[in-house]
């Protein structure tokens, strides 16, 4: 089988790596890849929203299956678009329709269909520019502190946590009104803080049949201790110790469940993967957010611990035959340590030379922000530019494992934080 696999981050690659594995994959095209995924796979110069574009090379390639990494061609609308052409219609797309899309697309149209079908969420309230007074008033009657959303896309920065009234009203405004974070917050979600631990749960689903993958804690802010400016992940690890047997079992009774269920009920297409972001909090459930596609990093550290083919799992969901995949996950550790530019996630220099190490033991290097330059090394093109994953017995020797790579790995201002896992490691 011939796939087509589109993004170009950490977890494109991850997802290339776990592909090529399969005895199934023929030719494995990457659109537009990394300088990880050539090494693995044919990179391909596409736009991931230039639709026409992606069509063509389909019906060129004769593609068999078509992946979809980032949300913002899902949101788009890419899977419609394919199902509308007759060349391409019934060609497997993993990936949600544009419908489902919008769970991660609108915060407030997830948080109405978490209320529609009894799924456990934060209470809320959801304003526009035209509704800043009742905003303001409702910020007055709420406990501090407060969580502010935009609604639509906003690369992951989208959420502020106010302490004060005084920060929660000023946020508001300038999001309202001075589009802090661009159309994205042109709707802004007020909802309650909810205390607890937070991780993250990730389902495969057909449309009818689920898989519930490793779960995974990641690390938002760019400063150790949790301090700083929020990111796109720093690093994550799997699995998650508080997440136990019993923790799993209300989660999939009390979110996967009525949320697939949901997700049909409401005729919603839906075949792909979900990403639920969940609070525990005192051992019950409640989902922060939903996104429609794997996390990043955390598919980095998710996939090395799922054992069955992979290439399988992603032709079930696509042929909705997910029911018959017999999916195997080890119980080793996983932890992923992302490496950024200096300055990120404000402004920073790229096209700066990456030396990697020769021999790498215990972990696997997964490419994000990385590319060429014109002699032809290796440099950095991005925020995040390369996550490192560690694998052990234990998450001591995990994260051993990662750090031991990633202080191999050098480029100028190169940054990373030191204490990933750490707050698991005092749990145990």
């Amino acid at each position: 089988m011939n796939i087509l696999l589109l993004g170009s981050g950490g977890r494109e690659h991850a997802f290339a790596w776990k592909i090529v594995q399969s005895d199934n994959c023929t030719q494995l095209y990457v659109a537009p890849g990394n300088a990880g995924t050539e090494n693995i796979a044919q990179n391909v110069d596409l736009s991931i929203t230039d639709f026409d574009a992606i069509r063509e090379f389909i019906l060129e390639k004769t593609i068999g299956l078509v992946v979809v990494g980032p949300e913002e061609p899902l949101v788009k609308g890419i899977v419609d678009y394919l199902l509308s052409q007759p060349e391409t219609a019934t060609i497997p797309v993993v990936g949600p329709s544009q419908l489902g899309a919008t769970l991660e697309g609108s915060k407030d149209f997830s948080k109405r269909f978490m209320q529609r079908n009894d799924i456990p969420t934060a209470a809320y309230e959801t304003f526009t520019a035209d509704q800043l007074d009742a905003g303001l008033a409702y910020l007055e009657q709420q406990t501090l502190p407060i969580v502010l959303k935009a609604d639509g896309l906003a690369a992951g920065k989208g959420v502020l946590i106010c302490l004060t009234l005084e920060d929660a009203k000023t946020s508001l405004k300038e999001m309202l009104l001075d589009q802090k974070f661009g159309a994205a917050s042109s709707k802004v979600v007020i909802e309650e803080f909810l205390e607890g631990i937070e991780l993250s749960v990730f389902v495969a689903t057909d449309g009818k049949n689920y898989k519930i993958l490793p779960e995974a804690k990641d690390y938002k802010r760019i400063g150790e201790g949790d301090t700083g400016l929020n990111t796109g992940g720093m690093g994550a690890v799997s699995p998650v110790i508080f997440a136990d047997e019993a923790f799993m079992s209300k989660v999939e009774e009390k979110v996967v469940k009525p949320t697939v269920e949901g997700l049909a009920k409401e005729n919603i297409p839906y075949k792909g993967f979900l990403f639920i972001g969940l609070m525990n909090k005192d051992g019950e459930p409640h989902v922060i957010e939903y996104n429609v596609r794997m996390g990043d990093p955390e598919t980095e550290a998710v996939l090395p611990r799922i054992e069955s083919d992979f290439l399988s799992l992603l032709i079930g969901i696509g042929n909705g035959t997910l029911a018959t995949y017999d999916l195997k996950i080890s119980p080793d550790y996983a932890a992923t340590v992302v490496m950024v530019s200096g300055g990120y996630p404000g402004s920073y220099e790229k096209g700066k030379i990456i030396s990697l190490p020769e021999a790498v033991h215990g972990a696997e290097i997964f490419h994000a922000g990385t590319g060429r330059n014109e002699s032809g090394e290796l440099v950095n093109q991005g925020g995040r530019v390369i996550a490192v994953t560690g694998k052990g017995e234990s998450l001591q020797e995990a994260l051993s494992n990662a750090f031991t790579t990633v202080k191999g790995i050098n480029w100028d201002q190169a940054y990373y934080r030191k204490d990933i896992g750490m707050d698991i490691l005092n749990l145990m």
